[in-house]
Parts: C-alpha cells; sequence; structure tokens
C-alpha cells in the first residue's frame, strides 16, 4: 500500500512539473528587458539625446520670424477757441517679415554640433551599459535556479540511498545481524539528508522568486528551467581580449563620449571671446486708413500705404560682463580635465577587471577539470562501497563516509560549473560581447 501511494504522489509531481512552461535563458533575458522600467526609462532619455542632434543643426540656420495685428482707434476732439470739434477713426494694418542669421559667433556653432552629436552617442551606449547589466544580473539568477535544481536532484539522491540503507539496518536489526549502533547512525545519516533536502527545497523557492522579479512579474509563478549549465569555449587569449574590451566596452565608450562632449564644452566656451557677425532683413507693410469729420477732407476716407525692407550686417563684441566669459571658460578647462581623468580611471578598471576575470575563469576551468576526475573516483569509491556493505565487509560508517564524499564531489563541481559560466559571462560583458538584442 505504501508503494502504491508512493507511485501515485510521484505520478502527481510528474504531472504537475510538466504542465509547468518551460523557460529558456533567451526566453527569460528578452521578457526581462521589456518589462524593465529603468532601461525604458534609458531608452527614452537616448531618444531625448538623439532628437536633440537638431539642436546643433539649429545654429547654421536663420531665424525666421512672421508678424501682422490690425488696430481701430476713435477720437473724439472739441476745442474751446475757436469753437470747433471733430470725429477721427483710424484703422490701421500691418505686416512684418524679419530675417536673422549668425554668420560667425566664434565657431560655437560647429562646437555645439559636434556636442549633441556625441551627447546622442553617448546616451546610446548608456543604454546597453543597462541593458548589459539587466541581462548579467537576469543570466545570473537563472543560472543559479539551474544550480540549486541540480543541487535539489543530489539531495534526492542522496536522500533516497539514505532511506535504503535506513532500511535495511532496519531489517538486520531485527534479524540481530547489525548492532543498534548501525541501525543510529543510518537514522541519523537519513534525518540529516533530508533537513538537506528540504534546505534545497526553500533556495530553489528563493531562486525562483529572485529571477521572477528580475523579470517583472508574479514573484510565484512556476516554470522550469534547463537542466545543465553549458559554458562557452573561449578561444582568444588575454591580448585579443583585451584589444576588443578597450575597442567595445559600452562604459568605456561613454567615458570616451564624455570627454569629448567636455571639449566641445571648451571650444564653446572659447567662442565667446570672439566678435559677433549676424545678417539682418526685414520686410514691412502698413496699410492705415484716417476718416476726419474736419479737416480737409472732412467725411472722407484717406488711406496711406508703406513698404519698406531693410538689409544689413550687426557686429557685436563683448568688451567686458564682469569676467563671466573667462569664469565660464575656465571652469570648462577644469569640467574637461576632470573627463580626462575619468576616462584614464575607466580605462584601467576595465584593464585591471579584464585580467583578473579571465585568471578567475582559467582558473574556474581548471577546476571544473579536477572536479569531473575526482565525482568519476568518488562514485567509484561509493559503489565499491555499497557492495562491501551489502555483503557486511564494510562498515555503516564507511558506507557513509564514502557516500558523504560522493555528494561533495557533486556539489563541488555543480558549484565550479556555475562559478566558471558566470566568469565568462562577466567576460562577455567586459568585452562588448552580450546579445543585448538591441
Amino acid at each position: 500500500m505504501r508503494k502504491i501511494s508512493s507511485l501515485i504522489i510521484a505520478l502527481c509531481i510528474t504531472a504537475s512539473v510538466s504542465a509547468q512552461p518551460n523557460l529558456s535563458l533567451e526566453d527569460a533575458i528578452e521578457l526581462g528587458l521589456k518589462n524593465n522600467f529603468d532601461i525604458q526609462i534609458a531608452r527614452n532619455d537616448a531618444r531625448i539625446a538623439g532628437n536633440n542632434r537638431g539642436r546643433g543643426l539649429a545654429g547654421f540656420l536663420p531665424d525666421l520670424d512672421a508678424s501682422a495685428g490690425y488696430s481701430r482707434s476713435n477720437n473724439d476732439q472739441e476745442v474751446d477757441r475757436p469753437v470747433s470739434s471733430s470725429n477721427i477713426d483710424v484703422d490701421n494694418l500691418n505686416a512684418d517679415i524679419t530675417l536673422n542669421w549668425t554668420l560667425f559667433d566664434g565657431f560655437r556653432m560647429f562646437a555645439d554640433r559636434s556636442k549633441y552629436n556625441e551627447l546622442a552617442s553617448q546616451g546610446e551606449y548608456a543604454v546597453r551599459n543597462r541593458i548589459e547589466n539587466s541581462v548579467v544580473a537576469i543570466s545570473i539568477a537563472y543560472f543559479n535556479l539551474v544550480r540549486q535544481e541540480q543541487l535539489l536532484q543530489v539531495a534526492r539522491d542522496t536522500r533516497d540511498i539514505s532511506e535504503t540503507r535506513l532500511g535495511r539496518e532496519r531489517v538486520r536489526h531485527e534479524l540481530g545481524g547489525s548492532s543498534s549502533t548501525d541501525l543510529l547512525n543510518a537514522q541519523v545519516a537519513f534525518n540529516a539528508d533530508q533537513s538537506a533536502l528540504l534546505t534545497r527545497e526553500l533556495e530553489i523557492q528563493i531562486a525562483r522568486q529572485d529571477l521572477n522579479v528580475l523579470l517583472g512579474q508574479d514573484p510565484e509563478v512556476e516554470f522550469t528551467v534547463s537542466t545543465e549549465i553549458r559554458i562557452p569555449e573561449l578561444d582568444a587569449g588575454l591580448s585579443e581580449i583585451m584589444t576588443v574590451a578597450l575597442e567595445s566596452n559600452s562604459g568605456l565608450k561613454a567615458a570616451e563620449l564624455g570627454k569629448k562632449v567636455a571639449d566641445r564644452g571648451v571650444q564653446s566656451a572659447r567662442a565667446s571671446f570672439f566678435p559677433r557677425l549676424s545678417a539682418f532683413a526685414n520686410y514691412g507693410y502698413t496699410d492705415q486708413t484716417v476718416n476726419n469729420s474736419a479737416g480737409l477732407y472732412p467725411g472722407l476716407d484717406v488711406g496711406t500705404e508703406t513698404k519698406g525692407t531693410t538689409v544689413g550686417l550687426n557686429l557685436s563684441f563683448n568688451l567686458f560682463n564682469g569676467r563671466l566669459d573667462k569664469i565660464t571658460f575656465d571652469n570648462a578647462r577644469i569640467e574637461a580635465a576632470n573627463e580626462t581623468l575619468a576616462l584614464r580611471d575607466a580605462r584601467n578598471r576595465l584593464t585591471a577587471a579584464v585580467r583578473e576575470i579571465y585568471s578567475t575563469y582559467r582558473q574556474r576551468m581548471d577546476v571544473v577539470t579536477l572536479e569531473e576526475q575526482n565525482i568519476e573516483a568518488a562514485r567509484q569509491n561509493l559503489d565499491l562501497q555499497r557492495d562491501r556493505h551489502e555483503l557486511g565487509v564494510a562498515t555503516s560508517l564507511e558506507f557513509r563516509d564514502a557516500q558523504v564524499s560522493f555528494v561533495q564531489s557533486q556539489t563541488s563541481l555543480i558549484t565550479a560549473r556555475y562559478q566558471a559560466r558566470i566568469s565568462r559571462l562577466e567576460l562577455d560583458q567586459l568585452t562588448g560581447s552580450l546579445n543585448v538584442g538591441e
């Protein structure tokens, strides 16, 4: 009856798991990037920076303004000496078109055009940097869930082995073939493995909730993940990886563009020390109608139409404004110097990070190789001790030691593969090799 109940429970669990949707790493990344509010904000900021490219071109184009107006006035006038009176109605219609075009402003327009172009590019790299950080965070959470699933299976297998051992020790004890000590040791081992299994189940629940939060969905959403962690091969050497990182790292690219933007700020501030030359043109039209009850033509409308055109050049040069231009220029130079220091710091940090993570990746891959060898030896030792224990040659403690050693080897290999995969993921981020789905 107990076997039948266990079979029914196992079938129910299998049916429940099979009903859950499978979530691949690519699907998780796509879903997470779609629901990430920070990335949506960053993309909107990048669109604003892209629109501002037009502000850089605006300085090269003229300003054209048009205006028009209409007014009507009525005036009653009385004079006591000599006695007279008059009523004057005035209708006034005017229109005006004015053109202003800056011909030279100390090269500020050129600096502004370059600055806005570089700000737009910087915004694009800022978006990519945020996307890369999100991809890494989602990938780490995903691989952690895969690792916890693998460790859960190890815990189940270990618990099952201990349960089988406990059953045999009970039978032997009832038949007088084993001591109470062996039975108690088997009971303790089973309880410990059952406790470890419960801990693994809790860690899986936490890992799934963490991943759901990064994906922007309900923490209780159930799904299945891959059963293994594949580590892509790395054929390039450190020097090649370093070159790619210095050319493609999004953070470094943003820092380089920040330095260029600061340099353009210096050029723009320097323009204040040059004269400003602009051209202007104006065309005006006025139509005025006056009706005066007195005067030479009493009661008649007198119209006046005026058309005028003005064209000229305007040269201006600031002689003194309280040293504000000098202060602005000095501050721009200081900001440019700060951006130069920030760029050097970013390059140094990137170089150090590439070296560190590359060495870490290589070391962890060596650990994976060693753990793969260890697990084979531990498995063979466990099989040997199981056979010896069933024959009564090995003690209960010897069997338990072999079991614990095998579990430790499995855990170490799973952890080593997880750590190596994370190092490879971080290396891909540094070299700009992540697939961010832009």
